[in-house]
């Protein structure tokens, strides 16, 4: 019995002695400060939504004018009782572009349509032949800018000679890429 009793005490000191250990334990964990609860990082402020860039696109510049695409539309010819008149344009809408024939001044006026306060330059490039000619503005209905030649000026000439195009260039407007078709040569023939 003896030895029961030995066991049984040192079970029990044993028992009792992890359970002091265990209370202390607490007894100090309950003294020392917790630590404190991490702040939560802060939110991103939500980005504002931006409204769309608009740009405008910038016209496009060639090194040589005959690559520059053709401007769309068509050429047509009015015949008329002072002379006729080539008209380039798309369908349903009016002219961009007109050689017109003044039989009795013996002229040929080269119109453009666009607006302008002043007099300016036009500039008139064939594949043989590149000039500034004076312009000026005209129209009432529709505003155009009008350049005006001797029937027999070889700027024509090269106009409805040239190989494929020519272009008319107005400053402040976009520059015209047009055919040289038959209906302008019909207009300088009508002059002469």
């Amino acid at each position: 019995m003896q030895l029961k009793s030995r066991l049984f005490s040192h079970r029990f000191s044993r028992g009792v002695g992890l359970s002091a250990a265990g209370l202390a334990s607490l007894a100090l964990a309950a003294c020392v400060p917790s630590a404190p609860e991490p702040t939560p990082a802060p939110r991103p402020a939500p980005s504002p939504s931006r409204a769309p860039v608009t740009q405008d696109v910038p016209t496009p510049t060639y090194d040589n004018w005959m690559d520059a695409p053709q401007a769309p539309g068509d050429w047509s010819y009015r015949p008329g009782a002072g002379g006729g008149t080539a008209l380039f344009g798309e369908p349903q809408s009016e002219a961009r572009l007109m050689l017109r024939c003044d039989r009795a001044a013996g002229t040929v006026a080269i119109v453009r349509s666009g607006r302008a306060a002043a007099a300016l330059p036009m500039r008139i490039r064939a594949e043989t032949l590149d000039r500034v000619v004076d312009a000026r503005p005209t129209g009432t209905e529709q505003p155009t800018i009008t350049a005006t030649l001797p029937a027999r000026d070889k700027l024509l000439d090269a106009i409805a000679f040239s190989r494929g195009r020519f272009a008319v260039e107005v400053a402040g407007l976009p520059p015209l890429y047009v055919p040289a078709w038959p209906e302008i040569t019909r207009v300088v023939e009508d002059c002469r």
